[in-house]
């Protein structure tokens, strides 16, 4: 039997050798809209991994629907980096598609050279704060014809495929919104007239390039109360099909919406039902969307009806080679994104471009290079968490000796309490994943043995890299010190503790991460709210309260005004969202003063507040452990550090510094 995922597909005039798709994600690898080198590698490393379809973008449709990081596709002066944006993707294999987008109301007038951004109404938006100025009729043919000819240009530039983005809160939605189109012409008012526009930019599309297939990514729902649903949705959806789309992509959510779409407490695919039922409308192929990070949930939709194919993003980010270890049967060892959101969002956020926590190699294809150096080093990793492993693996791809040495009895380090929370499962297959690369490789690994002095003495090492990684820091508390006081590093590696009442102190990340590892014991899981909603064994309302209320009191404390703060933008959020959902009674911009037998004294807002607790929980922060640098400098061997053993820090730093040093033994 065909494996589903590696079944061809026609869309339009062009087959597609697998139904798998990386989608259009803005990289910010452009610079003033020129294709450069660095996204072309990109691209050509994801096109010899053995996607079937391949989409590039987003692309600008004129002078105000992007900015410079974005692809160029609004004047001739960008084709020749299209056209060899086009051939490398050919090269490798797959179909090369172009997603052609207006940024609309999300784009920023610091980034227009302080011009206005345009939308359907003069509503201000709450990702700029900025009011856009309300289109015109002739601003609205300007546009339209701008989508056209811009989808010639990618057409003459050598792609495949011409995409449409129609959703995520930009242009095309922006008219498909009450929320955002309150317009009283032919484009404003029912959601006939407010389909209109992006109907007329696929006509407009279809009379320029002819028969070429034209792909539309459109939402399911757009998440915003008071937005478009389902319903609405699917009749745009219906309504493309019927004027020519020859394939939809199926999106969730607007850019603000509240409901979490990428990140990691998000269930692998589960999304798709949106996908299934727009197919079962529409007889042009379908493609599901978002958190599709492994071959089985791939293989599961397109197997079980959901979709045609699927999109796989972040996952081509992490591991590009997916499709071609899925055909060569190989898929044990795919390395699967984590879905933090740390490399590819955060990083957007921050106006740097992509890079990964999974992959260091995503978006530097053109610095590294795996291939043996001029000469054989002999080195030992000391520790075996994300750094370790990276480094110890890199080096070893270069042709070096290595010694993994890990001072516990198994390998990934703090991944282990990363994915101990609810809903960051992922960081524990992530680990899963390294051993395995580890296993697979010519790494000598030596489990339950520490690096000291004896030890390099006998293996004369060229070369130590410090991994280590960091210990919990016991703060200088009164009290901090009784039994019922414990670290919050064994809470969420051992995931119990004992009484109803729990004060967890500090509310960074790990603080954060066991408060809601705690206060979610005793809720339902979703296995039994399945059972017993489908059984009508209880109202909805109560079986949501059973899934919120666990059976633990939890209050967290924190000193400053805002929690969480070494949480990406991407994670934040919900992860806060959660603390209330949960009933986690949360005390910023308070300072523990004292720890007793069974209460918390805390100063808050300038009063003593005694709070009562049968355990209290230390979250206050990590520190650097490095006793290796040391013993290797008094030994006479170089010593690179790396990870939390240099300064404790996230994960994606890590796992970069991990890879940088290994890549650098020379």
């Amino acid at each position: 039997m065909i494996d589903p995922l590696l079944q061809p597909l026609t869309i339009g005039s062009q087959k597609i050798d697998n139904r798998i798709f990386m989608p259009a994600m803005h990289l910010n690898m452009c610079r003033n809209f020129e294709v450069t080198e660095k996204l072309i590698e990109f691209y050509k490393r994801r096109s010899e991994g053995g996607a079937g379809l391949i989409s590039t973008g987003y692309a600008t449709v004129d002078e105000l629907s992007g900015n410079g990081g974005n692809i160029g596709a609004h004047d001739d002066r960008f084709l020749p980096g299209l056209n060899q944006l086009a051939e490398a993707i050919h090269l490798g294999g797959a179909k090369a598609a172009v997603q052609l987008n207006h940024a609309g109301r999300y784009n920023h007038s610091a980034l227009l050279g302080g011009r206005a951004p345009i939308a359907p109404s003069p509503i201000a938006s709450r990702l700029t704060g900025e009011t856009p100025r309300e289109m015109t009729e002739a601003d609205i043919a300007a546009v339209q014809q701008s989508f056209a000819l811009a989808a010639q240009r990618v057409v003459d530039a050598g792609f495949d495929i011409v995409e449409i983005l129609a959703g995520t809160g930009y242009l095309i939605s922006e008219f498909l919104s009450p929320l955002t189109n309150t317009r009283t012409d032919s484009y404003g008012g029912p959601l006939t007239n407010r389909m209109r526009f992006g109907l007329e930019i696929v006509r407009s599309i279809r009379s320029q390039i002819g028969n070429v297939p034209i792909l539309v990514r459109i939402n399911g729902n757009d998440f915003m109360y008071g937005g478009n649903g389902r319903q609405e949705l699917h009749r745009f959806a219906v309504a493309l099909a019927e004027q020519g789309a020859d394939a939809l992509c199926v999106n969730v959510g607007w850019h603000e919406a509240k409901v979490p779409q990428i990140v990691t407490k998000v269930p692998r695919g589960v999304f798709a039902y949106m996908a299934r039922e727009i197919r079962n409308s529409v007889n042009i192929p379908v493609i599901a969307s978002h958190r599709i990070n492994d071959p089985a949930t791939g293989r599961r939709l397109i197997g079980e009806g959901f979709c045609d194919m699927v999109a796989m993003g972040r996952a081509l980010i992490a591991d590009p080679d997916l499709p071609r270890k899925v055909k060569e049967g190989q898929e044990r060892d795919i390395l699967h994104c984590v879905a933090c959101g740390q490399g590819c969002f955060d990083n957007l956020v921050r106006m740097k471009q992509v890079e990964c926590l999974c992959n260091p190699l995503a978006g530097h294809e053109q610095e590294y290079r795996l291939e043996p150096g001029a000469g054989t080093k002999r080195v030992i990793v000391a520790g075996g968490g994300p750094a370790g492993m990276n480094a110890a693996l890199v080096a070893a791809a270069r042709g070096h000796q290595v010694s993994l040495y890990e001072k516990s009895m198994r390998l990934g380090g703090q991944l282990h309490l990363a994915g101990a929370s609810p809903g960051r499962e992922e960081f524990r297959n992530l680990a899963a994943d390294l051993v395995r690369k580890i296993w697979n490789s010519n790494v000598r690994v030596v489990l339950n043995t520490e690096v000291d002095g004896p030890l390099l003495q006998t293996e004369q090492p060229d070369l130590v890299i410090a991994a280590t990684g960091g210990k919990p820091i016991t703060p200088t508390i009164t009290g901090a010190s009784l039994d019922h006081v414990v670290q919050a590093w064994d809470v969420l590696q051992d995931g119990w503790l004992l009484g109803e009442r729990i004060i967890i102190i500090g509310g960074g990340a790990v603080g954060v991460e066991t408060a809601l590892l705690v206060a979610q014991q005793g809720t339902l899981s979703a296995e039994e709210l399945k059972f017993l909603f489908l059984h009508d064994a209880e109202p909805p309302d109560e079986l949501k309260r059973l899934a919120l209320e666990g059976t633990r009191k939890v209050t967290l404390v924190e000193m400053e005004e805002k929690l969480g703060s070494n949480f990406g933008k991407s994670t934040r959020w919900s992860m806060l969202q959660d603390l209330g959902r949960h009933g986690v009674d949360v005390r910023a911009k308070a300072v523990v003063e004292q720890i007793g037998k069974q209460e918390v004294v805390i100063r808050q807002n300038g009063e003593q507040v005694r709070l009562e607790a049968d355990t209290v929980v230390l979250a206050v922060g990590t520190s650097a452990f490095n006793p290796v640098e040391k013993i290797a400098m008094e030994l006479g061997v170089d010593c690179k550090v790396v990870g939390d053993a240099r300064r404790p820090a996230t994960v994606m730093a890590a796992t970069h510094q991990g890879f940088r040093a290994g890549y650098e033994v020379v």
